[in-house]
Formats: C-alpha cells, sequence, structure tokens
C-alpha cells in the first residue's frame, strides 16, 4: 500500500506520518502493540503517576491520552470507511486526558484498555476493501482519509512511546 499523500491530511499529523517508514500498516499496526505491550506491562504501578519535568502528564495520562486517541481515530476511520460523508468534530486531547481521570486508574488497566481498542481497529483494518482505503472524510475541519488514520495512529504512538521510553529509562537509572 502506497503512503498517504498530503492532501490526504491536515499538515498538524505530517510529523507522526514521518515516523512510519513501513508499508505494509496492517502488519506495522499489529507489530506496534507487540511492542507496546513489551515496554508497560513491567512498569510498575508506582512509576504511573510520576510527571518528569518538563512534562506535565503523568505515565498513566500519556497512555490514557494514546487509548482516548485510538478510540477517536478508529472511528473515524471506520465512518469514512464506510462512507459517511458527515464532518466529523475534532476532539481536544487535555481536555480529554483532565476529563479522563486515568491517574485513579491502574497502569494495567489503561494498558489493557489501549490493547482491546487497538485490537479492534486491527479488526477493522484487515478487513477494509481496498476502495475504502482512499475515501476522503472531513474531520477537525480538515479532509482525512482513512489510509491516513491508519498511518496517523502508528507515528502518534511512535511519537509518544519514544518519549516515555526515554522518561522510564530516566526513572531508572
Amino acid at each position: 500500500m502506497q503512503r498517504p499523500d498530503p492532501s490526504e491530511y491536515a499538515p498538524f499529523y505530517a510529523n507522526y506520518i514521518a515516523l512510519v517508514t513501513e508499508t505494509d500498516i496492517v502488519a506495522t499496526l499489529a507489530a506496534q502493540l507487540d511492542r507496546f505491550l513489551t515496554l508497560f506491562r513491567p512498569v510498575p504501578e508506582a512509576v504511573g503517576n510520576v510527571r518528569h519535568a518538563p512534562y506535565t502528564w503523568s505515565i498513566k495520562e500519556v497512555v490514557g491520552h494514546l487509548a482516548d486517541a485510538e478510540r477517536v481515530f478508529g472511528y473515524r476511520a471506520m465512518r469514512i470507511a464506510r462512507g459517511d460523508a458527515t464532518p466529523l468534530p475534532g476532539y481536544d486531547e487535555n481536555a480529554f486526558t483532565a476529563a479522563g481521570e486515568f491517574d485513579r486508574m491502574p497502569l494495567a488497566d489503561l494498558v489493557e484498555e489501549f490493547e482491546t481498542l487497538r485490537l479492534g481497529n486491527l479488526c477493522l483494518f484487515r478487513h477494509l476493501p481496498d476502495a475504502a482505503w482512499t475515501r476522503l472524510g472531513t474531520a477537525n475541519g480538515s479532509p482525512i482519509s482513512v489510509r491516513a488514520l491508519a498511518w496517523i495512529l502508528v507515528g502518534h504512538v511512535r511519537h509518544h512511546a519514544a518519549i516515555l521510553r526515554k522518561r522510564l529509562e530516566g526513572a531508572a537509572g
């Protein structure tokens, strides 16, 4: 499958898409889940609420944010893949994270929630007809394709996981 063209997404997402060099995006989504679980399952609960300056979110809040984004982008992909032309709203990740109150939840539950959502999105993407991948819709006032949403899901997790890996290495060292 070809990478999404810049006309298929808002410029804001270009940095996420640039983090994805693979072409088999479904296999990449699946492999990323395995790496995510390997990284986060062993993290002790006590580390989950830690905030490392200059970051304002705890590790739990970042994992909760990743679950929220997985849900929002997956929903957008499903609606657009099914030919729904209804413009979809944006979402404020800071407001969602604050309202999620993720620090009160066990880190293992947040990791499991992300896993469940990714598995659901994998089912969707694995079974899309070819024509669905390049369907365009509107989200947050900008055009977006199903293909771009799959690349964004991978790039978004890569972006945050790289930061969290550094934070966790610093906490261990």
